[in-house]
């Protein structure tokens, strides 16, 4: 890698003051977008609470436990229990099997179809096996709970694009960068069926935070130009996925002071492409993923401690909801 590209290109990419994102995101999407404060907001009692993300997770990963392939009776439960869910939420589900090792795998999806422009769709994913040996609870049980969560408040809105909610098998080891890696299967359909996927976002391992400094690590470089607190969300994206990530990153900042950061950099910095999304780069697709930063931050990183009492699950469910409200800016919403 060239270090002095990196370096000038996050001098220059990395962020503008926020005072000055803030006028930008409200002016943009104020011009595509009539809404007031109340058209963004959520009431209380439809918000995302630490409960409900507790109780995905604490089914994930305790009841079920490690999810995937080599346990596929625990893999089929993770399946059932997400459909069950979105069953109860109202939607129909779609799935997408395929044979891996002799396993019947399967992806899922539900859609909250666009009342004025239903083709372009906003596909937001998440992958819900774990890693040989790990319980999963923050990879990817997080993901898949912010998911659910989503899914359901999106029922309680008419968005103007659809918003399409995914969610991935085998995305660990040994089947991610592989034509096994389910977003892999699905993202190659969905190119066939020439779907108007206008940006797709990976939910991956997102529930760890904390305000203590030094519990934040990063590449070589990277730590020059962010904090050393692990207490924001990141969005990371590569250089053709950009544009979509900012929007995303404005709109996020103008529904909630959450923390957030963002980059937009090299696909081969260890890390960046790790997840879904980088099966939607492979078909021409914008996408990107949304982190806690993983193994630069939370020490249970593919082990068998990755247990649900380790996840921050006040600022888990602060965060998704700005995510909620972000999304609703950019789906828009008809009252």
């Amino acid at each position: 890698m060239n270090f002095v590209i990196c370096l000038l290109f996050l001098l220059t990419v990395h962020r503008m003051p926020r005072q000055g994102l803030f006028v930008v995101a409200t002016t943009l999407l104020g011009a595509t977008i009539s809404a007031t404060a109340s058209d963004v907001t959520v009431s209380m009692t439809s918000e995302i609470t630490a409960k409900q993300l507790r109780q995905h997770i604490l089914h994930l990963a305790g009841t079920i436990g490690e999810r995937n392939v080599f346990r596929p009776q625990a893999l089929r439960a993770a399946q059932e229990y997400i459909e069950a869910t979105w069953r109860g939420q109202g939607y129909e589900i779609v799935t997408q099997d395929y044979s891996v090792n002799g396993v019947r795998s399967t992806n899922l999806e539900v859609t909250r179809t666009g009342v004025r422009f239903p083709e372009q769709i906003i596909l937001i994913g998440a992958h819900y096996d774990s890693v040989y040996g790990s319980p999963g609870a923050n990879d990817n049980g997080s993901g898949v709970a912010a998911l659910l969560e989503l899914s359901r408040l999106f029922v309680r809105v008419e968005p103007e694009k659809s918003v399409r909610f995914a969610a991935f098998t085998n995305e660990e080891p040994p089947f991610y960068a592989t034509e096994q890696q389910g977003s892999a299967v699905y993202a190659r359909n969905a190119r066939k069926r020439n779907d108007d996927i206008q940006f797709m976002v990976a939910l991956e391992t997102i529930g760890s935070y904390s305000n203590t400094p030094g519990s934040q690590r990063y590449p070589p470089l990277f730590r020059f130009f962010y904090p050393d607190r692990g207490n924001f969300i990141a969005f990371v994206s590569n250089f053709g996925s950009r544009h979509v990530m900012r929007a995303l990153v404005r709109a996020f900042r103008a529904s909630t002071d959450f923390p957030v950061e963002h980059v937009a950099t090299f696909a081969a910095i260890p890390g960046i492409s790790w997840s879904d999304h980088r099966s939607f780069w492979h078909q021409d697709y914008d996408a990107f993923m949304i982190t806690d930063t993983a193994f630069y931050r939370y020490p249970y990183y593919h082990s068998s401690e990755d247990t649900p009492e380790k996840l921050n699950y006040d600022a888990f469910a602060n965060m998704t909801n700005g995510l909620f409200r972000a999304l609703l800016l950019l789906t828009g919403r008809m009252d």
